[in-house]
């Protein structure tokens, strides 16, 4: 019975606090429903003390998924080729799988097949995302940048064939550049010609 009460809840994700308002009980006896709901697949535990509906899982758009990207590792952005692909950037395209960039720790997440993939970088990289859509998102360039840093590291692996380049701020681009090492800019020299 309690689960029909759940089911008022409207937002995307929730946590133990909202069920204990909504079903009028304790904090420790929502979180033992919580537990037992998850038990059932009732409700998927998206990380500690954030839930959503199983119900609704299946049915979530592509910002959605986005939104719980951004609430699995605080803080973080969208970027690389999911941010290229939602800006249509790129031909590719990643089914359940999500990319953002971090700077606590690179890790992988996988919530009801939705793989979330956290990169780490350093704070001096973290820069130019907006929100867009109610989710934190780098610019077409930055998200390029991104994959570029990564791939001339050899921690990324960037289909440069896929990459509508003409489509990206040119200028912004020279810009964004400044502080990043000589590398990351010859790899984007050597395949934006080619």
């Amino acid at each position: 019975m309690s689960y029909l009460y759940l089911r008022k809840i409207k937002s995307l994700y929730f946590t133990y606090n909202e069920v204990a308002d909504t079903l009028e009980i304790t904090n420790d006896s929502a979180r033992v429903i919580c537990s037992r709901y998850v038990a059932k697949n009732l409700l998927i535990r998206i990380k500690r003390n954030v839930y959503a509906l199983q119900e609704r899982w299946k049915y979530l758009d592509e910002t959605e998924i986005m939104q719980i990207a951004n609430i699995i590792q605080v803080p973080s952005y969208i970027s690389l080729t999911t941010a290229l692909s939602y800006y249509g950037y790129t031909t590719q395209i990643q089914q359940n799988y999500i990319e953002s960039i971090c700077v606590n720790k690179t890790f992988y997440k996988n919530v009801d097949q939705v793989e979330f993939n956290y990169t780490k970088i350093s704070k001096q990289y973290y820069f130019d995302f907006n929100k867009l859509n109610g989710v934190f998102i780098a610019s077409p360039e930055k998200a390029l940048l991104d994959a570029l840093y990564l791939a001339s590291l050899g921690r990324y692996s960037l289909d440069f064939s896929a990459l509508e380049t003409s489509k990206f701020d040119k200028e912004k681009l020279r810009g964004l550049f400044t502080g990043y090492p000589k590398k990351t800019n010859k790899l984007w020299g050597r395949h934006a010609s080619a």
